[in-house]
């Protein structure tokens, strides 16, 4: 039943998100994926909806839209927090090692295989896309989805953190 309705939806879902995709500033996998595991938390709580395609299309519309909103609210920072041109000093040396230990303990508390995949994201030998994909036996194509799901999950984990340390001070 599952397999006959994910066949039955790939073209559509492939054509929505396609279409969807460049307005909400997306990939057009990225929102595949976030549809395919809307679908699958769907067919384990209430089982298939009634109108599949139609469905599948306000699904897509929201995933779109919650991207867009997403995109909207983050804002790159202008300079690195504790940047500066002396990059001798030790306080400022402190600082970001202090940074770069935070952020390796936060990627080893994230899910599944996140801590893997952003590991090698952060490696200094700079592996690309198809050497990641061979290390993690995943398929090339999946590794950009992936990637933005585990480094949304890695945001939430620091936002959390840093919100919790600013509401003790």
């Amino acid at each position: 039943m599952t397999d006959d309705l994910v066949a039955a939806l790939r073209p559509l879902l492939l054509a929505e998100a396609s279409a969807e995709a460049q307005a909400s500033g997306s990939e057009p996998g990225d929102l595949e994926q976030a549809v395919w595991l809307r679908l699958l938390e769907r067919l384990d709580s209430d089982g298939p909806p009634p109108d599949p395609p139609g469905w599948l299309r306000r699904a897509v519309r929201f995933e779109a839209r919650r991207s867009r909103s997403t995109t909207r609210r983050e804002q790159p920072y202008e300079h690195e927090p504790a940047a500066d041109t002396d990059r001798h000093d030790p306080e400022l040396l402190a600082l970001a090692a202090a940074r770069r230990r935070a952020l390796r303990e936060a990627v080893r508390r994230l899910p599944g295989r996140c801590p893997r995949l952003v590991e090698a994201l952060l490696s200094p030998r700079d592996p690309t896309y198809r050497e990641i994909a061979g290390e993690l036996g995943i398929s090339q194509g999946s590794l950009g989805p992936e990637r933005s799901r585990c480094l949304g999950c890695l945001r939430r984990l620091l936002t959390a953190e840093v919100a919790a340390r600013e509401a003790r001070g």
